[in-house]
């Protein structure tokens, strides 16, 4: 992991590296800034055209958590020699099937042989400067917003182990391969004081990240976070991915828990989440109004949490 990048030297630099944000921005001219990611990784599905719908969606929810609109995209793609070149296809089909629901345009890309399959997006945005979201402005007393469950990490677990039936795993497809548009759609509605999307690190690792980077406290009442049916029960059955216990690792003493947190909870908190929702902090007095503009939009959004001036730890879970 990149420990020490410099910090933002050049001052059209707005966002960089230095608060983890999930994409970086630079200022084009007064009114005009380019937000720009790259995320790409091996298939999480069997299904071919699902894992190319998966990858895509999952890149393109870091400019999404920016509070912008994909505009441009280009493929990224190992292949194996070996692999079936209408599976290549739907891989392709699939990802450029999400490029074209998020509004970008799909403008070609590169591909090299690999060992093993791996696809995803680098995806560039237009905004402008004062309406970009970041993970660094949440405000004490502001809500917390979550779009959509989690535990789908420990859900692949289960079926790549044939632990749970391919129908089982199902839902959770569902979530990775809905774009988090509708949800960036519904929240530009009230005052979002700080966002970031749910991946890798799981839902406590990126909500820490949003935490530090704006200086506040974040109490998250666990048993309000949404997750996917069975997370929890193949938790309990130590059915769980080697990166939970990562992300747990790497946020030690950082976070407190209550002692009545049942010990299956913390492993769905830490799951790293392919293509999760967004979490959003937003004033408390436009938090009803912002779930229901996401209800109509079919957003699944659960208030999980609130924000507070900092004490001892960045998140305190009860």
């Amino acid at each position: 992991m990149l420990e020490a990048l410099p910090a933002n030297i050049d001052p059209k630099l707005l966002v960089g590296f230095d608060t983890k944000d999930d994409a970086c921005v630079y200022l084009v001219r007064e009114d005009l800034a380019l937000i720009k990611t790259l995320d790409f990784f091996p298939p999480i599905v069997d299904d071919p055209l699902d894992f190319g719908r998966v990858a895509a969606a999952n890149a393109l929810s870091d400019v999404f958590a920016m509070g912008a609109v994909p505009t441009v995209a280009l493929n990224i793609l190992c292949i194996p020699s070996c692999l079936p070149a209408e599976d290549v296809a739907s891989i392709l089909a699939g990802g450029a099937e999400k490029v074209l629901e998020a509004g970008a345009v799909l403008a070609g890309g590169h591909s090299v042989e690999d060992a093993e399959p791996k696809y995803g997006l680098c995806v560039s945005a237009f905004c402008h400067p004062d309406k970009i979201w970041t993970n660094a402005g949440a405000k004490p007393g502001d809500e917390l917003i979550l779009t959509k469950p989690i535990g789908n990490g420990i859900l692949a677990t289960a079926a790549k182990q044939d632990k749970i039936s391919q129908e089982d795993f199902q839902p959770a497809i569902r979530y990775m391969t809905t774009l988090n548009k509708h949800a960036m759609e519904a929240a530009h509605t009230v005052a979002v004081n700080a966002c970031t999307d749910i991946t890798g690190f799981g839902f406590l690792g990126h909500a820490f990240e949003l935490a530090e980077a704006s200086g506040v406290t974040l109490r998250i009442d666990s048993k309000r976070v949404p997750m996917l049916e069975m997370a929890l029960g193949l938790a309990e059955n130590d059915v769980i991915p080697g990166g939970a216990g990562r992300n747990e690792e790497f946020l030690s003493g950082k976070i407190a828990f209550a002692q009545d947190v049942p010990p299956a909870m913390k492993p769905v908190l830490f799951d790293p989440q392919t293509s999760g929702g967004l979490l959003l902090s937003v004033p408390s007095d436009q938090k009803e109004a912002l779930l229901l503009t996401m209800q109509s939009k079919g957003v699944d959004a659960v208030c999980v949490g609130n924000v507070e001036k900092f004490g001892e730890k960045h998140i305190e879970v009860s």
